[in-house]
C-alpha cells in the first residue's frame, strides 16, 4: 500500500472536503468544522432538481424519525421492514410501471444484485466500455464471461449478439448499459437497444441512475415502457434528493431477488428516513414533471454557450455537460479557476475516465440562479 501510494502523482490524488449546503445551489466549504469561505454555486452535485434540502423532503424525513427512528435496525428479512419501504415499492411500480420493486441502501449494491440475479459462471455478459465500476464488479462476483463493446455502438453489439447466438444458441445472455453515462453525458438509442436484446434472447438490464426524475416521459426515465428492458437500475440520491437505491422488475425476477439475493438480504433495511424522503420526491415529481423538461431545456442553451464561446459542446442532452480539456492539469487548473470565481465544479480524471480525457463535469439542476452560464463563461476565460 505504501509503495502503491508513493507512486500516485500529486495530481492523482484524491482528498475529502467538507461543504456545508447553504442556500439555493450553494455550497460552503469548512476548514475546521467553521466556514472558511463564501458560498460557491453548486456545479458539481447530482441533485438535479434542488431536492436534497426541499421543505417537503426535509418534514417527511423528520416524521418518520418520529414515527420509525433513525434506522430500521435490521435486513428486511428480519425485523427491518417497515410500512414506508412497501409505500416506497408500491409507488415506484406503479409510476415505472413495473409490477415489482425492491428497495436497496445504495445503488452499488442494487446493481451487484441486478448482475448476480441476471447471470452466472455460466452466461455472457456484453457490457458498453464505460458502464459504472459497480456493475462491474457484479460481472466479477457472478462468474460470467465478459465481453465489452464501444461505448454506445449498438452496431458492435449486434455483431457480438449474433456471434454469441451462433456459436452457443441456449447460452444464457446479459447486456449491460446506462440510459444516461455519468461521466460522458451520453445516451444510448435506448429503443433500439432494447429491441436488439428482445430479437436476440438476451436480457438487458439499464441503469437508469441518472436519469430518473429528468429524462424519458414525465422523469420515468429513457427505458420507460420498453418490453425489452428486463430490470432497471434506479438510485435516490441524485434527482430524487434522498439516498438509497431500487430494482424494478417483473414478478419473477423481484421473487428470486427476495429469496436469493445476497446483497439484498444481508444488509440492513434502507433508513425509513431516506425512504420516507425518497417517497415525498416520487410525489413532488409526479406532480410537477415539467421540471425535468425545464432542466433540459436549460442544458441545451449551456451547450449552445459554451460551444458559441469556442469550447468543445458538451456531447449528450441531459443535465451533465462533461467539459473535455486532456490533461489532470488543466482539468484542476480550470477547477480552482472557477472556485476562485465562487463557483464548483469537480475535475474528473483517470482512473475514473479514460486516460488523457480528464474534464470539468458540469452539472446542472432546477435551481441555478439566472445568469449562472454567463458566470461561467466569464471564469473559464478563452478555451
Amino acid at each position: 500500500m505504501a509503495a502503491d501510494l508513493a507512486d500516485l502523482p500529486p495530481q492523482r490524488r484524491r482528498t475529502l472536503r467538507p461543504l456545508e449546503p447553504c442556500g439555493p445551489a450553494g455550497l460552503r466549504p469548512l476548514a475546521g468544522g467553521a466556514s472558511a469561505s463564501e458560498p460557491l454555486l453548486d456545479l458539481a452535485s447530482n441533485d438535479y432538481l434542488g431536492l436534497a434540502c426541499h421543505p417537503q423532503l426535509q418534514q417527511a424525513a423528520t416524521a418518520a424519525i418520529s414515527r420509525d427512528g433513525v434506522g430500521a435496525g435490521a435486513s428486511r428479512l428480519v425485523s427491518g421492514s417497515r410500512p414506508v419501504h412497501q409505500q416506497l415499492e408500491q409507488a415506484l411500480g406503479a409510476w415505472l410501471g413495473r409490477p415489482r420493486v425492491l428497495l436497496f441502501p445504495s445503488g452499488f449494491q442494487a446493481n451487484l444484485a441486478a448482475v448476480q440475479a441476471l447471470a452466472d459462471r455460466h452466461s455472457l455478459v456484453l457490457a458498453d466500455r464505460l458502464i459504472h465500476h459497480s456493475l462491474l464488479v457484479g460481472v466479477k462476483a457472478s462468474g460470467a464471461r465478459l465481453q465489452r463493446f464501444a461505448h454506445n455502438d449498438l452496431t458492435a453489439l449486434q455483431r457480438r449478439l449474433e456471434e454469441a447466438r451462433s456459436t452457443a444458441p441456449q447460452r444464457r445472455l446479459l447486456v449491460l448499459s446506462e440510459s444516461l453515462f455519468s461521466m460522458q453525458g451520453t445516451s444510448p438509442d435506448v429503443a433500439r437497444l432494447a429491441e436488439l436484446c428482445r430479437r436476440h434472447g438476451a436480457a438487458l438490464l439499464l441503469d437508469e441512475a441518472h436519469a430518473l426524475g429528468v429524462l424519458g416521459p414525465e422523469g420515468r426515465g429513457l427505458g420507460h415502457g420498453l418490453a425489452g428492458v428486463s430490470l432497471i437500475s434506479g438510485t435516490f440520491g441524485k434527482a430524487f434528493g434522498s439516498g438509497g437505491a431500487f430494482l424494478a422488475g417483473d414478478v419473477l425476477v423481484g421473487d428470486w431477488l427476495l429469496q436469493h439475493s445476497g446483497p439484498f438480504r444481508y444488509t440492513t433495511a434502507l433508513a425509513p428516513p431516506l425512504a420516507a424522503a425518497a417517497l415525498a420526491a416520487l410525489e413532488w415529481i409526479r406532480a410537477d414533471p415539467d421540471r425535468g423538461l425545464a432542466l433540459l431545456e436549460r442544458a441545451r442553451r449551456w451547450r449552445d454557450g459554451l460551444e458559441a464561446a469556442g469550447w468543445p459542446r458538451p456531447p449528450g442532452h441531459g443535465p451533465i455537460l462533461p467539459l473535455l480539456v486532456g490533461s489532470d492539469q488543466r482539468a484542476l487548473a480550470l477547477q480552482e479557476a472557477l472556485e476562485r470565481a465562487g463557483m464548483l465544479s469537480v475535475a474528473i480524471r483517470p482512473p475514473t475516465v479514460p486516460e488523457g480525457s480528464a474534464r470539468l463535469r458540469l452539472v446542472l439542476r432546477h435551481d441555478l440562479p439566472a445568469g449562472s452560464l454567463e458566470r461561467l463563461l466569464d471564469a473559464l476565460g478563452s478555451p
